[in-house]
C-alpha cells in the first residue's frame, strides 16, 4: 500500500507547488516528466497486481501458438498483436505490460500538459485511472490513454478525421473505445456538417470492424445474464460529480468554445450513465462504458475554480477528494486485495 501512497504524494506535492498557466504554454516540467517515467515503471513492472492478472497472462501464453493472419481477425487485434510480437522476439510478460504502460502514460501526460495545472490533472488520475484501470483493465487503460492523446490533438487541431484515427487505434486495443468518438468529434462548430459526416462514417466503419462481431457475446454474457459490477454506482458517481460542477460552474472556467462543447458532451454522457445504472439490465456494461467519461474528471477537477472555493482552497479540496477516493478504494473495494501488496516484476 505504501507504494501507491508515495505515488500519490509525489503528484500531490507537485500540485501544491505549481502555479496555473495557460494550457500548453511554457517549457515542459522536468519533474513532471520524471513522474511520467515513474508511472511507466510502476504500471509496467508490476507483478501479480490486478484482478485480471492471470487472464492477461493466459492471453500472452496463448499468443505463442497463433499465426499472424489470425491475429488480425480477433477482437482487440492491436493487443493480440502486441502479445504475439513479444512472443516472437522472446520477450517476457512484463514487456507487454511495459509497452501498454508507455502508451497509457504517453496519452495521460500529453493530456495533462495541455491543462492549466498538469500536476493536479495527473493527481486526479492516480487513485482510479492509474491504479485501478491502467494496472487492472489493461486493454481499456491503453485505449483511454490513446483517447486522451486524441482529445488533446483534436482540441489543438480541430480535425475530426485525425481524432477518428486515434479512436480507431484505441478501439484496436479495446473495442468499447468507439463510444468516445461522437463525444469529442462534435465539439467543433466549424465545418459542423463535415464533422458529422466524418463521425458517422467513421463510427459505422469502426462498428463493423471492431464491435459487430462481438454483439452476440455481449448480449449473452452481460445483458441476458444481467451481469452486475460491485461499486459501479460509486464509479459512475465519480464522473457525475465533475459533470455537476461543470454544469453549475463551467462558465467561470477559462475554456475555449470547442473545449466547452466537448466537456458538455462528456457531462451529458455522465448523467446518461447514471440513468443507465437504473435502466440497463447489466450494470457491468454501463460501468465499462463509463470508463471513457473519466477524461471529464481530469479536465474539470484540475480546474479548482469549479469547486466554489478560491484557487488555493480549491487545490486543497481536490487533493483531499482524490486522497479520499484512493483510501476508500484500498480499504473497502472488494477486489482491492488483488492490488496488495504491490510487487515489482524483477524482484518477485
Amino acid at each position: 500500500m505504501l507504494v501507491y501512497w508515495l505515488l500519490f504524494l509525489y503528484f500531490a506535492v507537485g500540485a501544491l507547488r505549481e502555479q496555473p498557466r495557460l494550457p500548453g504554454s511554457g517549457q515542459a516540467d522536468l519533474l513532471l516528466r520524471c513522474g511520467g517515467i515513474i508511472l511507466v515503471w510502476l504500471i509496467g513492472f508490476r507483478f501479480r497486481v490486478g484482478s485480471d492478472w492471470f487472464h492477461y497472462l493466459d492471453m500472452y501464453r496463448e499468443a505463442r501458438f497463433k499465426h499472424f493472419p489470425d491475429i488480425l481477425l480477433e477482437s482487440d487485434p492491436a493487443f493480440q498483436f502486441l502479445n504475439w510480437l513479444v512472443q516472437q522476439i522472446g520477450g517476457d510478460f512484463w514487456v507487454v505490460n511495459l509497452a501498454g504502460a508507455a502508451i497509457f502514460t504517453w496519452g495521460l501526460m500529453r493530456f495533462a500538459e495541455a491543462q492549466p495545472r498538469p500536476w493536479l490533472t495527473v493527481l486526479v488520475a492516480v487513485p482510479y485511472l492509474v491504479v485501478v484501470v491502467a494496472m487492472g483493465y489493461v486493454r481499456q487503460g491503453i485505449a483511454i490513454g490513446i483517447i486522451l492523446a486524441g482529445i488533446t490533438s483534436y482540441l489543438n487541431k480541430g480535425s475530426a478525421l485525425r481524432l477518428a484515427i486515434y479512436v480507431a487505434f484505441a478501439a484496436a486495443f479495446h473495442r468499447s473505445a468507439v463510444v468516445a468518438l461522437p463525444l469529442v468529434a462534435l465539439g467543433n462548430e466549424r465545418g459542423r456538417w463535415i464533422n458529422i459526416i466524418i463521425v458517422a462514417a467513421s463510427s459505422y466503419l469502426m462498428y463493423k470492424l471492431f464491435v459487430s462481431s462481438g454483439v452476440d457475446k455481449l448480449d449473452e454474457n452481460y445483458l441476458q445474464a444481467s451481469a452486475e459490477s460491485q461499486g459501479a454506482t460509486i464509479r459512475v458517481a465519480m464522473c457525475v460529480l465533475p459533470a455537476i460542477l461543470f454544469t453549475l460552474r463551467g462558465k467561470v472556467v477559462n475554456l475555449s468554445k470547442p473545449e466547452w462543447i466537448v466537456w458538455r458532451n462528456f457531462s451529458i454522457a455522465a448523467f446518461l450513465s447514471l440513468a443507465g445504472l437504473a435502466l440497463s439490465p447489466s450494470t457491468t456494461v454501463v460501468d465499462r462504458l463509463a470508463l471513457y467519461v473519466i477524461p471529464l474528471q481530469l479536465a474539470i477537477l484540475s480546474r479548482p475554480r469549479v469547486t466554489f472555493l478560491s484557487e488555493q482552497f480549491g487545490v486543497l479540496a481536490v487533493i483531499f477528494y482524490s486522497a479520499l477516493v484512493q483510501f476508500t478504494w484500498m480499504q473497502f473495494a472488494t477486489h482491492a486485495r488483488d492490488w496488495l501488496p504491490y510487487r515489482f516484476f524483477p524482484i518477485w
